[in-house]
């Protein structure tokens, strides 16, 4: 068994380093990671310069790109096999609601998803790495689940972990995306040049952690195990559009 392992906090992160101690005994880890964070990156690929590869001492492979980067260049010249899993996390924060769409932890995953891949995103519900080690032990536990009972190709999991000691934790529970109020207003202020400057604001408050939701689990002390796809067609406007563009 072979595991391709990143993320977005950057590959000296505490939360990579308890990811790879935890899965270590499962298969063997290949670890590419972006040499500084990436939070926020989504699914960006650098194209405009070039991406240079080292190799760090305590093994891991990282590089001055983006999450996605790290992943895509792996699957395609870096390593000699194919993997059978590819895991991104553990992040330092949430990722729930829209944040997936922004965050460069899933966009890890879901590039290994977009080679046909299984994979799965762990962040941890709140920054500054309290319970890791639980978090840790609950990947372990839902990587081994996923090995010996062969994920299929075309799956991506966004899980989504409580801070909290392990006994505290409340079981697995399956969830669909919940949805937060828009971001809050930019912050402003004026560099040493005199030039405004803009800072994006903090993500909203939650709109909708109705029960079946990962905000709602998560908020119980379970650990959110959402399944993703990519597929954006808005299918149910499809009738609709096709009338518009005739009328």
């Amino acid at each position: 068994m072979l595991i391709l392992v990143s993320n977005d906090d950057g590959y000296t992160a505490p939360g990579i380093e308890a990811l790879v101690a935890a899965l270590r005994p499962l298969a063997e880890l290949v670890v590419v990671a972006p040499e500084v964070n990436h939070s926020g990156a989504s699914n960006s690929l650098t194209l405009n310069r070039p991406l240079f590869v080292h190799q760090a001492a305590n093994g891991f492979t990282y590089l001055n790109g983006t999450p996605s980067d790290c992943v895509h260049i792996a699957l395609t010249g870096m390593i000699d096999r194919r993997p059978d899993l590819v895991v991104a996390g553990i992040n330092n924060g949430q990722n729930m609601g829209e944040d997936t769409l922004y965050s460069g932890t899933v966009a890890a995953a879901t590039e290994g998803y977009l080679f046909g891949i299984p994979a799965i995103a762990f962040s941890l519900e709140h920054k500054g790495w309290e319970h890791l080690d639980a978090a840790a032990a609950v990947a372990r536990q839902v990587v081994e689940r996923a090995l010996e009972r062969q994920l299929p190709e075309r799956t991506l999991l966004n899980v989504n972990i409580p801070n909290r000691p392990l006994a505290e934790m409340k079981g697995l529970r399956v969830t669909r995306l919940g949805r937060r109020h828009p971001s809050e207003p930019v912050a402003r202020s004026v560099s040493p040049f005199g030039e405004e400057v803009f800072w994006i604001g903090p993500v909203g408050q939650v709109a909708d952690n109705a029960p079946g939701t990962d905000f709602h689990a998560v908020s119980q002390g379970a650990v959110s195990i959402t399944p993703l796809r990519l597929d954006l067609t808005h299918h149910d406007q499809l009738d609709p559009i096709r009338e518009w563009v005739a009328g």
